[in-house]
């Protein structure tokens, strides 16, 4: 269903994969991975993005450290190469790529000029910094690692954001949620919701932690939220 797409920048070019809707056009989302690359979880969200109306495009975020990573939760060794990854990246640039993605969404043929963004686990944070520095019309973060560092940046969000927050997420301790839910939860633009008793990454299909219950729950209020605020 997916094709690949290349996203230009100042420091050169990098490709995103995108499913694209049956409609001419469409608002777009942007799909931000978690620490394994533009894998199959992502491809598959994306997916299932597209056939739900939107132009959904996830960027290769890791391409300046090496392109095209592709690699799952399922060994030892692929865990130390995620984590080896999520160390290396700059999340400045990152940002800044996201940014990159949000303009070509924006030409794309199909677009119709909104964007949307949805991230998981370090996507999560990226979401949360997408809302908070680029000019996405919405955003959606799952679980973000380290929110509890930005919630200053908050001052400057002024469009829509729905934050997934895991209550027993072991990369999100109690002490993090609290910071990030006494910061953000009066900030007119946010919605939270919690999940009790799940840990990080419940909704990662064929992960340790899938709750495919609550999975669905925060995927049809992900829905929600995007027809309300991108259409």
């Amino acid at each position: 269903m997916g094709e690949r797409i290349r996203i230009q920048t100042p420091d050169g070019d990098f490709s995103a994969y995108v499913a694209r809707p049956k409609a001419e056009k469409a608002p777009a989302v942007i799909v931000i991975q978690e620490i394994f690359g533009v894998n199959q979880v992502m491809r598959d969200i994306t997916d299932w993005l597209g056939a739900q109306g939107y132009l959904a495009i996830c960027p290769d975020l890791f391409w300046r450290i090496e392109p095209d990573i592709d690699i799952t939760d399922q060994s030892e060794a692929e865990w130390k190469r995620a984590f080896e990854l999520f160390n290396a990246f700059d999340t400045d640039l990152g940002v800044k790529d996201i940014q990159a993605t949000i303009k070509a969404a924006r030409a794309d043929h199909q677009g119709n000029g909104k964007v949307g963004a949805v991230g998981f686990c370090l996507g999560g944070k990226l979401a949360y910094l997408t809302a908070t520095r680029t000019d996405a019309d919405a955003a959606v973060s799952y679980y973000g690692v380290g929110i509890e560092t930005l919630v200053a940046e908050a001052e400057k969000l002024t469009r829509p954001l729905l934050m997934h927050i895991a209550e027993e997420d072991a990369f999100v301790p109690k002490e993090a949620q609290a910071i990030i839910q006494q910061a953000l939860k009066d900030h007119p633009q946010i919605e939270i919701h919690t999940y009790p008793g799940r840990d990080h990454a419940f909704a990662r299909e064929g992960g340790e932690h899938y709750h495919e219950a609550d999975a669905k729950l925060a995927g049809g209020r992900t829905l929600q939220f995007f027809q309300r605020t991108i259409g």
